[in-house]
């Protein structure tokens, strides 16, 4: 392949390397090391993660990972690799001069830096990164941007770059969204309630600023609008907190054995801010939480599968191509 001006890189978040306590724990000090993940004085979090965490979770996690394994590789690799083909595809629809396209990951393989250095070695001009998490928190987006400032403070002749923040309210995400719920509820039929689960932060991180609360209440309201739901039909919670901390609210879990004590017929659930599915969603929402809410009293338990590399998915990344590189 001749080289390219310009690069689009899908960044997503990372994942172990395999289902093995040593991959997974690399993964996690990788991961739980950042200070942008957790902001907590440093020499205490350092104890907590070396001598606790590191210790006891990686062995934890080995059976949830084998799981959902798949040919040699983790659901998010796998489904950030579509995506990527999917991407390419369409660009190369338009003319000779079509971007690279590539992915890269925050945490794990492969990385910004290496990504980076093989675009600019290719004499890459400009580079489009396209975090792919939709509502922005510095513990998501804020963190891919450090990597990749990392990595440019060391280079002397630098590449214009693009960093798209988020893109929480574009009208292509919410379409994609409203249409991968139209079309489970064609094959499965609709559900009393749908439930837009999201990744939780720490209730401090929006108190000194971050607009992630913002970004998820908005998408929410989106995408019910464009369902036609009212206030009844719908709600939005926040899974996967960890420790003792106040994490935005309501919790999942929680929300989950509430709706299944009420008896509830039917529920319908949507993780809106994972691009791809991983852990979070196909074990968490997809087995534990299903548990939760079957095991009080709830019947009729469907998860909506993420964006994944649907072709409306694909048709939000072409426009957003278009909008920041023409």
């Amino acid at each position: 392949m001749k080289n390219r001006k310009s690069a689009v890189v899908l960044l997503n978040l990372g994942t172990p390397d395999a289902p093995e306590s040593g991959a997974i724990r690399r993964y996690l000090k990788a991961f739980l090391g950042d200070p942008r993940v957790v902001e907590a004085p440093r020499i205490v979090w350092w104890l907590v993660l070396n001598l606790v965490i590191l210790v006891f979770r990686p062995r934890k996690l080995v059976e949830p990972y084998s799981k959902l394994w798949k040919d040699g590789d983790s659901p998010l690799r796998a489904l950030t690799i579509q995506q990527t083909e999917a991407l390419k595809a369409r660009l190369q629809g338009y003319s000779s001069e079509y971007p690279e396209v590539c992915y890269a990951m925050t945490y794990g393989h492969p990385g910004v830096e290496t990504v980076l250095s093989r675009l600019m070695e290719n004499g890459t001009e400009h580079v489009l990164i396209l975090p792919l998490y939709p509502q922005y928190s510095g513990s998501t987006s804020g963190a891919a941007f450090d990597v990749v400032a990392k990595k440019l403070m060391k280079t002397r002749h630098l590449p214009g770059i693009t960093f798209i923040k988020d893109y929480h309210d574009h009208p292509a995400y919410i379409e994609a969204l409203a249409d991968s719920v139209r079309n489970h509820w064609q094959t499965q039929g609709q559900q009393n309630h749908l439930l837009m689960s999201y990744h939780g932060i720490p209730k401090a991180y929006v108190e000194k600023g971050d607009p992630y609360l913002e970004h998820c209440q908005t998408t929410s309201r989106l995408l019910a609008e464009a369902l036609n739901l009212s206030d009844t039909q719908w709600s939005m919670s926040f899974q996967s907190r960890v420790g003792r901390a106040e994490w935005l609210q309501p919790y999942t879990d929680e929300t989950m054995k509430k709706l299944g004590k009420e008896n509830l017929s039917g529920l319908d659930v949507i993780c809106p801010g994972f691009s791809a599915d991983c852990l979070e969603t196909l074990e968490e929402i997809d087995e534990e939480n299903r548990e939760y809410f079957t095991e009080a009293g709830g019947q009729n338990f469907h998860y909506i599968p993420a964006l994944n590399a649907n072709a409306k998915h694909i048709d939000m990344m072409e426009q957003l191509v278009q909008d920041y590189l023409g």
